[in-house]
């Protein structure tokens, strides 16, 4: 084998070596001090998907020598077991906002849902990804939350097709072409030091100035990918302010986003601003509309001064400019 051939071998196995170590799921072992607090930081998750990948209650304690599986980081997983679930109802309902959008939505299922009877070992996070469907639509299936564990023999719901939507937007062409009109996507690069990014971006635009956003008239790129949303050019340690109110769900650095603040409103829609730089809120506090949240941080792939601005309904993204807001 020619010396260049084995550079090459060498090459692609460390590429695979990388790849797997941050896609994967792992296994951490509990070593004497370790919290799942402190576990889901080393690994910049949140506790609630240790918890699920393990199926651990909030009651549950964990020992030296112990096994928990590693989730990989998954933001829409994330934003499913941090919400509150108290407002189900409320978050089956579609969401219409008469200053943004009024929407139409038709939903059609070639197939009914299907059961699952939980066997010894599962988890949320396993049935979920055995099935080829995502945890958020896990739960909603079966109007769980981040508190529940699972028991041998339970019956879930399971989505057997995937339900296919479509909408119509009555709403002003000035609030929508600021960015749903994209093109394909650029290289990925880095959104932390160590982790790629598999975000896709589209084309950058002008804020439309009728649109409250959490910068002032920011630039606008759409991001594709697992979790869809925009990022929004900002000033240097520019205010972040909250565009609705509601409740502090989390807090924290997030692999792949950096620091980060779910916001969620009383019909359950959360508001994620992620790549922050000094955060003012802590989890469980009330925030008004306008009310600074944070500073805005610098991208690591840009490096210039940005942030991610995400919408979620029920574990679904939700287009940013049709957002609610107050």
């Amino acid at each position: 084998m020619r010396m260049s051939d084995k550079k090459y071998l060498i090459a692609l196995f460390t590429i695979l070596i990388i790849h797997f170590a941050v896609f994967a799921d792992s296994v951490h072992k509990v070593e004497k001090g370790d919290t799942l607090y402190s576990i889901s930081r080393k690994y910049q998750i949140t506790v609630a998907e240790l918890r699920a990948a393990n199926n651990l209650s909030e009651n549950d304690v964990i020992k030296i020598g112990q096994k928990l599986i590693i989730p990989t980081a998954d933001i829409t997983t994330a934003v499913a077991l941090a919400a509150d679930n108290s407002q189900k109802k409320d978050n089956d309902k579609p969401s219409t906002s008469s200053t943004t959008t009024s929407t139409t939505t038709a939903s059609t299922s070639s197939s009914a849902d299907s059961v699952y009877v939980v066997e010894k070992g599962d988890t949320l996070y396993g049935i979920a990804r055995k099935n080829n469907i995502t945890v958020a639509e896990l739960m909603n299936l079966n109007n769980l939350n981040s508190s529940d564990v699972i028991k041998v023999g339970q019956k879930l719901k399971i989505k057997a097709v995937t339900t296919i939507s479509s909408s119509t937007n009555n709403s002003n062409s000035t609030s929508s072409t600021s960015t749903s009109s994209t093109s394909s996507t650029s290289s990925s690069s880095t959104s932390t030091s160590d982790t790629p990014d598999t975000r896709n971006y589209g084309v950058t635009v002008a804020a439309d100035s009728s649109i409250v956003w959490p910068v002032v008239n920011p630039k606008i790129t759409t991001v594709k990918g697992k979790a869809s949303g925009v990022q929004l050019s900002a000033q240097t340690n520019e205010p972040v302010k909250c565009i609705h109110e509601g409740t502090v769900m989390y807090v924290g650095v997030y692999r792949g986003y950096g620091q980060l603040v779910f916001v969620q409103s009383k019909t359950g829609i959360i508001y994620s601003y992620a790549g922050l730089g000094s955060v003012k809120v802590r989890k469980g506090d009330y925030v008004t509309s306008g009310k600074e949240i944070a500073t805005a941080g610098v991208d690591p792939r840009t490096k210039k001064p940005q942030i991610t601005f995400m919408v979620f309904q029920n574990g679904q993204p939700l287009d940013p400019v049709k957002a609610p807001r107050n």
